[in-house]
């Protein structure tokens, strides 16, 4: 599992090739992290039945409604819920780093970001072995698109990611600890095409320094 730096820089807001001494600033603090810090994730497999309400996962009450889960999966006969984080440590390293250096600590931010996308990598690398006959979706989180942001809470009830993971999902819809991702992953017997592309699906798109100045990152 690897933090990819060049990631982070862009959520920075670095363009082009980084000052060598701001990469090997922010190499530093990639670093302290990943030897501090590992990603945690469960996963479910649910079977999907596509409903005129939306895609419902059978043998629950959550139904994922909207053109996105409707595009995503309508190939798909199972559907994976996923939730990761970087855990309360990561909040406490932030803490400490906000207390000795402010840039520093955005350097440490959107490291944690990168890192928690890496754990997510990571455990759709555990699902694909797992069901090695079958093709992933792109993964695709509430907020994407038009599904709806309170299903967070649902997923991560199903999962009972607050038990196994200090997982949950405050009163205004934010995860705590913060550096924590849910998501749905599609499940086909056929290939998938690469569907979640551009800011619309980017975890950042609210803070994003290129958004900010009419611009694109190029993801």
């Amino acid at each position: 599992m690897k933090l990819d730096l060049s990631e982070a820089l862009r959520w920075l807001g670095v363009r082009g090739e980084p000052d060598p001494a701001l990469y090997a600033e922010m190499s530093a603090v990639a670093g302290r992290l990943t030897q501090a810090v590992t990603p945690r994730w469960v996963w479910r497999v649910f079977h999907v039945k596509h409903t005129f309400d939306g895609e419902k996962l059978a043998e629950t009450d959550l139904v994922l409604t909207g053109e996105m889960a409707r595009e995503m999966l309508a190939d798909c006969s199972q559907a994976v819920l996923l939730v990761c984080t970087l855990g309360a440590g990561f909040e406490t390293l932030l803490r400490a780093e906000q207390a000795r250096s402010m840039a520093r600590a955005a350097m440490l931010d959107v490291c944690g970001s990168a890192w928690v996308e890496a754990g997510c990598d990571e455990a759709e690398q555990e699902i694909s072995a797992r069901y090695p006959g079958l093709h992933r979706t792109d993964r695709f989180s509430p907020g994407y698109g038009d599904l709806p942001l309170e299903l967070q809470r649902d997923i991560c009830a199903l999962l009972d990611a607050q038990r196994r993971l200090g997982v949950q999902v405050t009163d205004s819809l934010l995860m705590n600890p913060t550096k924590s991702v849910t998501a749905v992953i599609g499940l086909s017997d056929d290939p998938q095409p690469a569907r979640v592309r551009g800011c619309a699906f980017c975890n950042l798109r609210e803070s994003c320094q290129y958004r900010k100045e009419g611009k694109t990152c190029g993801s």
